[in-house]
């Protein structure tokens, strides 16, 4: 059953709020309008690029019906917390992942994961956890936003290294759900992420060229801390 037909066998629909991300696909925020509900959207966690359930607990009114929260990059979302702010205000909480991988691939990942958080510089790298899938890799590339962000993708590619912005623009900044409102977590981190190579498959070879790479471009940067 898709999320709108969940909402909508939940009694959710016209006049009710459902509390989703803005950092991710707008997917979700369409579910949510083909219901009859209208989307509200809350900030991010800046470690799980996730709902932070502090900004969740701020987003709700009294209309507030149900709450979406998305598992991002292979990192879990807040549960336990998001749950409380459910209990407390009686809302439905609906939960998106990511496709399950095999045991054998995601150890694959999380080693390439350590040799890359070992080794680059220039960039800031992920706050794995203990549960870390890395569906993707996520680097932060400091500076002033997303002109350094870009440039510093173009360069990567010149080099020879696969990288795409996960999140060009957030939801509440695109048309049909434009909303005059601050969510700073969601839009730096729209603003400062790069999704690099971490697929299983990478060869060592491959994995030296993604961080010889970075490497080279980082004195153009801040320094990672």
């Amino acid at each position: 059953m898709g999320t709108a037909a969940m909402l909508s066998a939940a009694g959710i629909g016209a006049g009710d709020e459902v509390i989703v991300p803005a950092f991710g696909n707008v997917e979700v925020a369409e579910a949510v309008k083909a219901a009859g509900a209208m989307p509200v959207f809350a900030d991010i966690d800046p470690v799980t690029y996730c709902l932070s359930a502090a900004s969740v607990e701020a987003a709700v009114t009294f209309r507030t019906a149900a709450l979406i929260v998305v598992h991002r990059f292979g990192r879990s979302a807040d549960i336990p917390g998001l749950r409380e702010v459910g209990r407390r205000h009686e809302l439905l909480i609906l939960e998106q992942g990511e496709s399950e991988t095999p045991y054998d691939e995601v150890a694959r990942r999380r080693a390439h994961a350590a040799y890359l958080n070992g080794r680059l510089r220039g960039v800031h790298t992920p706050d794995g956890g203990g549960e870390h899938t890395y569906q993707q890799y996520i680097v932060r590339v400091p500076g002033n936003g997303r002109p350094d962000r870009d440039a510093f993708a173009r360069a990567l590619r010149s080099r020879g290294v696969e990288c795409r912005v996960p999140v060009k623009t957030p939801v509440h900044r695109m048309p049909g759900f434009r909303r005059d409102i601050r969510l700073p977590e969601t839009e730096l981190a729209s603003d400062e992420t790069l999704a690099l190579p971490v697929d299983a498959s990478l060869t060592k070879r491959e994995m030296h060229r993604v961080v010889s790479a970075c490497n080279a471009l980082g004195g153009l940067l801040q320094p990672a801390f």
